[in-house]
């Protein structure tokens, strides 16, 4: 058999071999834990994210690769304190798709994608002895990303408006208590109001089949390019920057949105 030096293409198996090895021979490799691998995999899931923002599927290949080795990585070290092994992992996701997914491996019928995912929270709640519908978001995730969660989480018992009408309503609802909470200059009541006025945007989101968190990323990136684009005018030299003016600025940024 070929040395692992020597192969040109690997299997998953492969992969255990090599990463069993690093965790024996690499200094670095052998000192980590799963708490202090917890950042990597957070990093490596938001550069998948980001690949597939771009579009670059060579890119999404390689982050993909990444994600999987924090996949492989935890469960290593979970094999060698004899917790679970990988294998165990691939048993358990196969052992969820198949009973969550009964209108392809049994005899139940759905009509909707909606209805699929109904089925799939239900099962959770049921499989999992969960106290709550709700639960099962971390508390860890990203407040966009939460918000939507947790309301199509709740939509699955039919908590949620049957047109947008009423959500959109419920929008200019929160921003006149949230204008209410500033002429009052009422600090607590500010960040609560404006909290719930991003919970109910988000709500607006899902009836236009929009990812919340997904958008304001998308956005965020928007907004970096274009002020890259302005710093480039200044030579990358924020003293030149603090000397123009807003209008200044103002204009390179519609420059930059020109360009675009």
């Amino acid at each position: 058999m070929n040395s692992l030096e020597d192969k040109k293409d690997f299997s998953i198996e492969d992969l255990l071999r090599i990463m069993t090895r690093l965790r024996a021979e690499c200094p670095w490799d052998a000192k980590q834990t799963h708490q202090s691998l917890k950042p990597y995999l957070l990093e490596e899931a938001y550069e998948v994210l980001e690949s597939i923002d771009h579009q670059d599927w060579q890119e999404l290949k390689t982050e993909l690769g990444d994600l999987l080795l924090q996949v492989v990585f935890h469960s290593e070290i979970a094999s060698e304190n004899r917790r679970f092994r990988f294998s165990d992992v691939v048993n358990a996701l196969s052992h969820k798709l198949i009973e969550r997914h009964p209108h392809v491996f049994g005899d139940k019928s759905v009509n909707s994608a909606r209805e699929v995912q109904n089925n799939w929270e239900q099962s959770k709640f049921v499989k999992e002895e969960r106290f709550s519908l709700l639960s099962g978001v971390p508390s860890a995730t990203p407040a966009l990303l939460q918000a939507q969660r947790l309301q199509e989480k709740a939509a699955t018992v039919g908590f949620e408006w049957k047109s947008i009408e009423p959500v959109i309503e419920k929008c200019h609802e929160e921003w006149q208590e949230f204008q209410q909470a500033m002429r009052e200059r009422d600090a607590l009541q500010i960040r609560a109001e404006f909290g719930d006025l991003l919970f109910a945007l988000v709500n607006l989101a899902r009836f236009v089949n929009v990812n919340a968190e997904d958008a304001l990323r998308l956005t965020n990136k928007k907004f970096t390019e274009r002020f890259h684009y302005i710093e480039a005018q200044y030579d990358q030299n924020p003293q030149k920057m603090r000397e123009a003016s807003l209008e200044e600025l103002d204009h390179h940024w519609n420059e930059a949105k020109k360009e675009e």
